[in-house]
């Protein structure tokens, strides 16, 4: 293994940071007795059903001051110190909190005792405790909407590779691959500009989404304002086992800080089922905090316990008020262009200029013109208002989702969304789009060639080993039996498709069977280690660390082609169908015009077979005459039968519509 002298530069970062916040503790203080005028989480229920969001929808600072002091109670209650950090809907760091004594970094880690995941992002321990507790912050809030609340717990439960958690012979979470989006080098999400009032997102997450319990939404009158993330415990982990119930720390002080601003109880991930589960919201319930929330002191009385912190990227040390969702300030709002009639929401700059307004593809010849994207994002959005949402309550309301349409170049050439769409699939809708376009193009192969490989950190900051994208297609030559798969266009690609081959075991969820080509093996792999997806990503996330630590430039809008440590992160082979990621779950599908790959089109937001559905019917009913189709079927990856077992393209509900009592609306198509 070899070091570099910017090793050594993280080394004294790392230590100085533990140096100056002092050390974890543990748990300390345990549940305590029922807190004296503790109220059930959601009392106050609202009956919203996606339309309560309007101009007053925002944390105010006097609120934001309360959500820390009230975190800051139930930590020293419990005789702990910890990071806080508060968001809007869209994902501004409206301000982030350090106590005196916090944990100043934290160490990535899936597994317990002395187990340890070889690779990936596994056991790194230079990990900032502010990015991982705005990461939490923003999860609990891109996740959550009227219809839903999510925690980080719900994600934890969602990503891993059995669905629940510990379940064997159990196919991987729907979300499984959701953590790797809303990275810090897409080139969707937003940056920080500076100080003063919160701007146009929606933002970037420093780690992605995270799944460790401790980052809750935050509520008013029944709409999601923003989200509270906790660090105290100096972990970054997640839940492998659901079946009992934990005393987390961090979600305790997170409970505390969203005591007042809490979810709607009916709308809590413990209200909704996934694939006949029911998902997990918190295992705290107030009656066991440490600390009666109402009775905190307030922020002005905190200046010994701690101080607001500045994260580069992020915020600087203070307080701002958070946006209001749907307005022009939070860089979504109503279209009255282009999807008129259809209850359309777009993405716009500081100038009110749509980010992202229909446009032709970029091929020379035979792309998408403008209206043929307008069509198509219409059609798939009029698909949308009709299904049946899958995990939203009241139960028969429409699905909200984001709809993304790219050319065969990766170039953005429309994006649309329903009113109360959870924000995170803005950024998830368009990873799906390129994976489609990427997997299903000539291209494939030379296009990971030519990125650098991810040169993984051991936790003593040393080059573990260097892991070369180049290897997958390698692999997945030989797992599909296919000799040019990737390099020929032969076979078009779902996202589904591919999240069937990027999966820990094949098939999905049967134990001990071989890894797929494009996940990390039996032992390799994790949620924090998933194969091609982070490997892709793995030196812009680690750049990323060390740019908030002050040691590195910040990364470039495109999250391919960055270089390790030993190449100062030199950019190459970057490439705009790589710019925000790769996804592995469903919901995306390629387009061709008379054979010949033209674009792909992504959703996200409302349960993967209606992802998969929207996006499907969005081209099939799109009433497009000039050549624009589906791949035929038997260019469609579920002609394939890798180690006996056919691979999946679509998987559309049945009866999902609201209007209409149709079976099977994808068969035949």
């Amino acid at each position: 293994m070899s070091r570099s002298p910017f090793f050594s530069l993280m080394v004294v970062a790392a230590s100085t940071l533990v140096a100056c916040g002092g050390g974890a503790g543990g748990a300390g203080g345990g549940a305590g007795a029922a807190a004296s005028g503790a109220s059930a989480p959601g009392t106050a229920v609202v009956a919203c059903d996606g339309r309560c969001a309007n101009a007053s929808s925002a944390l105010s600072i006097a609120q934001i001051e309360t959500v820390i002091a009230r975190a800051v109670a139930e930590a020293q209650a419990r005789n702990q110190r910890a990071t806080i950090a508060v968001v809007d809907r869209v994902g501004n760091v409206l301000a982030v909190y350090a106590m005196n004594g916090a944990p100043a970094t934290v160490t990535v880690r899936s597994t317990s005792g002395t187990a340890r995941i070889d690779g990936g992002l596994e056991n790194v321990e230079i990990l900032p405790a502010t990015m991982a507790a705005i990461s939490k912050a923003v999860t609990a809030a891109f996740l959550s909407s009227e219809g839903n609340a999510f925690s980080t717990r719900t994600a934890s439960q969602i990503v891993q590779s059995h669905f629940n958690p510990g379940e064997l012979l159990a196919p991987g979470g729907p979300l499984f691959g959701v953590q790797f989006s809303q990275l810090p080098c897409s080139d969707l999400s937003q940056r920080f500009v500076g100080s003063g009032a919160a701007d146009q997102g929606p933002k970037r997450s420093p780690l992605g989404l995270s799944a460790d319990p401790g980052g809750l939404p935050l509520y008013l009158a029944g709409t999601p304002v923003g989200g509270v993330g906790v660090v105290a415990d100096g972990i970054y982990g997640l839940d492998t086992d659901i079946i009992d119930r934990d005393l987390d720390l961090d979600e305790a002080i997170a409970l505390a800080a969203s005591s007042g601003l809490e979810a709607p109880l009916d709308r809590r991930a413990d209200r909704i089922t996934a694939d006949g589960k029911t998902l997990r919201f918190s295992d705290l319930e107030p009656a066991q905090l440490s600390s009666n929330p109402a009775t905190a002191s307030s922020f002005a009385t905190l200046a010994s316990v701690g101080r607001l912190v500045a994260v580069p990227g992020y915020t600087l040390a203070e307080i701002r008020a958070g946006t209001a969702f749907g307005q022009l300030s939070s860089g979504v709002r109503a279209d009255s262009k282009d999807f008129v009639g259809l209850d359309a929401f777009v993405l716009v700059d500081a100038t009110n200029v749509e980010r992202f307004a229909p446009r032709a593809g970029t091929e020379a010849i035979g792309g998408l013109s403008a209206a043929e994207t307008r069509a198509i994002l219409t059609s798939a959005l009029r698909t949308a208002n009709r299904a049946r949402a899958q995990i939203r309550r009241p139960l028969d309301t429409p699905a909200q989702v984001t709809i993304s349409l790219v050319d065969s170049n990766g170039i953005i050439l429309g994006l649309v969304r329903s009113r109360d769409a959870p924000v995170f699939g803005i950024d998830v809708s368009l990873q799906k789009a390129r994976t489609a376009a990427l997997m299903s193009s000539s291209r494939a192969a030379a296009t990971l060639a030519a990125l650098p490989a991810a040169l993984y950190l051991d936790r003593g900051l040393s080059v573990l080993r260097s892991e070369s994208p180049a290897q997958y297609v390698t692999a997945t030559r030989a797992f599909l039996g296919v000799g040019n798969a990737l390099g020929d266009g032969q076979f078009a690609f779902s996202a589904r498709a591919i999240g069937n081959l990027a999966r820990p075991n094949y098939p999905d969820g049967v134990d001990g069977n071989p890894a797929g080509p494009l996940s990390k093996p039996a032992g390799r792999w994790s949620p924090f280690s998933t194969g091609l997806q982070l490997d892709l990503v793995y030196n812009a996330i680690i750049q990323h660390v060390a740019f908030v630590a002050g040691l590195a430039p910040d990364v470039p809008r495109n999250c391919s082609g960055v270089g390790g440590f030993t190449s100062a992160f030199a950019v190459n082979g970057a490439s705009p169908l790589l710019a925000n990621g790769i996804q592995i779950f469903p919901g995306g599908v390629p387009i061709h015009r008379n054979g010949q790959l033209v674009g792909a089109i992504g959703v996200s937001g409302d349960g993967i077979d209606q992802d998969d559905m929207i996006a499907f019917l969005g081209v099939a009913e799109s009433g497009l005459t000039n050549g624009i189709q589906h791949p035929t079927a038997d260019r469609r990856a579920d002609q394939l039968t890798p180690a006996g077992s056919r691979l999946r393209y679509v998987s559309c509900p049945q009866s999902p519509f609201l209007d209409s009592a149709e079976q099977e609306p994808c068969r035949g198509r």
